[in-house]
């Protein structure tokens, strides 16, 4: 965290699933702007290449998802089951914030997370959509990452979770405070996270949300031409790209000029 910019601050949101942690930074009367991490070990830590060129124009609020590695607490009387559990999750969060309207953006199953939720959130509420690298949201996993992946996944640990993020990230050097991060989220008690089918084609048809999504075209977890061929095919005003240089596992903490630049760009 000590990566964030300076006067970055620290919220607990409670909601019927439990106490939300919050990462803030920003104008307090800027537009606000929500981002949600990915599964595994990654927390609201994981934007910090991001948050201070985010910060300049929003009110910048990075979430640790419930149930995963990180500071949010599940209520032990209403866990967490289902989409529709996400959704009145997210609606409680936005509530205690005091946010009414809002961009949205998440990585990987945070990008699940946040399509979904614009699926479902009353109209308006979300102004815009980031989709990082989305997984299981317009195609599937490829086999050869879950191959890779089961060790990990059935038991892990930090030296498994280095061997699987070095193989999905090519052998590129990782940010080491990053990968402590990922390598100490093995050991966390964490839940089972909510999963279920991709969108359904008309649910996507019907999304009128301006959606920026940006593919990992040297990721290993799905096919980014695909991805972005489909996300084209079926939701009325989006805008893709594939980002050639970057894996599915090094953002959003990889910071090329591209991918800064086309967030801002689109998100003001």
């Amino acid at each position: 965290m000590a990566k964030w910019p300076a006067g970055r601050e620290t919220l607990t949101v409670p909601t019927p699933f439990g106490a939300t942690h919050v990462t803030a930074c920003g104008s307090a009367d800027a537009p606000p702007l929500v981002l949600l991490p990915g599964g595994g070990g990654a927390t609201s830590a994981s934007w910090y290449a991001q948050a201070a060129r985010l910060g300049r124009g929003h009110r910048l609020y990075a979430v640790d998802l419930i149930g995963a590695p990180g500071r949010s607490t599940v209520a032990a009387d209403r866990p967490l089951g289902t989409v529709a559990d996400l959704t009145a999750w997210l609606d409680a969060l936005l509530d205690g914030l005091g946010v009414t309207e809002t961009g949205l953006g998440g990585h990987s199953y945070g990008a699940w997370i946040a399509l979904h939720y614009a699926l479902r959130a009353v109209p308006g509420r979300v102004r815009r959509l980031v989709l990082l690298d989305p997984t299981q949201c317009f195609t599937g996993f490829r086999a050869a990452y879950l191959l890779h992946a089961l060790p990990m996944l059935l038991r892990p640990t930090p030296r498994r979770v280095r061997a699987f993020l070095e193989w999905e990230t090519g052998g590129v050097p990782l940010d080491a405070d990053w990968l402590a991060l990922q390598e100490a989220g093995a050991g966390f008690p964490a839940r089972r996270p909510v999963t279920g089918p991709r969108p359904a084609p008309d649910a996507l048809r019907g999304l009128e949300t301006p959606v920026l999504l940006l593919a990992a075209g040297a990721g290993r977890t799905h096919d980014p031409a695909e991805v972005t061929a489909r996300a084209q095919a079926l939701l009325p005003r989006v805008t893709t790209a594939v980002l050639p240089a970057v894996s599915h596992h090094a953002l959003p903490q990889a910071a090329p000029a591209e991918l800064t630049d086309r967030l801002t760009d689109f998100l003001t």
